[in-house]
């Protein structure tokens, strides 16, 4: 009987470590799709501006990121941009356990380009912050410069275990290093994050003033880092229960990661690879081209980041919905304009607008009961709308009074 119960045992408690690892290996899996996107997106963007000779455009989504008259400083934001890539992508190359067991010499030669780059990358952020100008108070150039020395111990100290052949410890500290230069990464991911959960639930993104912005900066590397630091601890020496929350905890922190990185690509880094190899004039082309190769749902996420300002350079308007519904309703696209309109009324819902171009939208689609009821809403907000009044008196014989029910 006790021997029963000790395999009972050991079988839950195999399994807890079990869920917890497959938890743990989904989240890096996750995150690791989200930095090579980020990674090729920087890359193609910046890249794009250089070979075209327009540096000035890096001020569209960068602090200060060209200043005429500064060699120096524009070279070193050039560097931290190379820097920022090579990191990333040597990042994800470095931890992937298969490559580190069949390919030895070029893990530890991509450990080394990791190492300088962990470096470049420190330092080069440093003087952009300090002598470059950088956004934030004092704060968030405190925590920006932890992060620094953070990144350029954690690496000291990797490297370290790594010459000593101690590798499980070598192992941890390239852990923690990963964490705090992802730190970028991490803040851009709650950024998309929140403001599309925001976005969905109010139909506006949430603000964040300096102390949530200062928040954000020390929790951008601190937050991920003690996450690391309990898996750890928990994996090694936690029981059944301990693992098993610890797994469904990551599970969530999975679910949202993705989450983050839907809104970021579709909001900034597809822009940015939009603008590269294509180019776009407006935020109605780009939803256009977005609605057109992934469908209204993406084009939804990317609408509601770059309302949130992931991209400076292309500041949505109540105009671009409009203009890129009657694009769809002059196809022949009734849903998708459909869609868009309604968007817009989410978005702008005291303009009378709006409403009137939905309630035609519906009108088109032969819905007469809701065109009404819109065209309704429109003349509630704007008394003034002629066009209102003609349509309801086409579509009410009788007159275009307001009904009780209209939304």
């Amino acid at each position: 009987m006790s021997a029963s119960v000790s395999t009972q045992g050991f079988r839950l408690r195999f399994n807890a470590a079990a869920f917890l690892g497959l938890a743990a290996r989904s989240w890096f899996a996750v995150a690791f799709t989200g930095q090579l996107i980020f990674a090729f997106a920087v890359a193609s963007f910046y890249g794009s501006v250089w070979l075209q000779s327009a540096p000035l455009a890096m001020n569209q989504t960068m602090t200060h990121g060209h200043v005429a008259g500064q060699p120096v400083g524009n070279l070193v934001v050039i560097l931290h941009l190379m820097m920022a890539v090579i990191v990333t992508t040597a990042a994800v190359v470095q931890l992937l356990p298969g490559l580190r067991a069949r390919w030895p010499r070029l893990h530890r030669w991509n450990g080394r380009v990791f190492i300088v780059a962990a470096f470049g990358i420190s330092l080069a952020g440093l003087y952009m912050l300090w002598f470059r100008g950088a956004f934030g108070d004092l704060w968030a150039h405190l925590a920006a410069t932890l992060d620094a020395l953070l990144i350029m111990l954690f690496a000291s100290l990797a490297l370290r275990h790594a010459v000593a052949r101690n590798f499980a410890a070598h192992r941890r500290w390239a852990l923690r290093l990963f964490m705090v230069i992802s730190g970028s990464w991490f803040v851009r991911i709650i950024f998309g994050a929140t403001s599309l959960i925001g976005f969905g639930l109010t139909g506006h993104a949430p603000a964040f003033g300096n102390t949530e912005f200062n928040l954000m900066s020390f929790g951008e590397y601190l937050l991920p880092l003690s996450v690391l630091e309990l898996y750890v601890r928990i994996k090694d020496h936690g029981g059944t229960a301990p693992r098993v929350a610890l797994a469904a905890g990551l599970w969530l922190l999975t679910a949202l990661t993705g989450l983050g990185i839907a809104a970021q690509t579709f909001g900034d880094w597809l822009p940015k690879l939009q603008t590269a190899y294509a180019g776009h004039d407006s935020v109605d082309e780009l939803l256009g081209k977005t609605i057109t190769s992934q469908g209204i749902g993406a084009a939804t996420i990317q609408y509601a980041a770059l309302r949130a300002g992931s991209m400076p350079a292309l500041k949505p308007s109540e105009a671009d919905l409009n203009n890129l519904g009657y694009e769809l309703l002059r196809a022949g696209r009734l849903p998708d304009a459909i869609a868009i309109f309604r968007l817009n009324t989410t978005s702008y819902p005291k303009s009378g607008n709006v409403y009137d171009s939905l309630a035609e939208a519906y009108m088109d689609s032969g819905n007469n009961a809701l065109a009404i009821a819109f065209y309704q809403k429109s003349l509630q907000l704007d008394p003034a709308n002629q066009n209102a009044v003609e349509k309801l008196r086409q579509l009410q014989p009788r007159g275009p009074g307001l009904t009780a029910g209209a939304p």
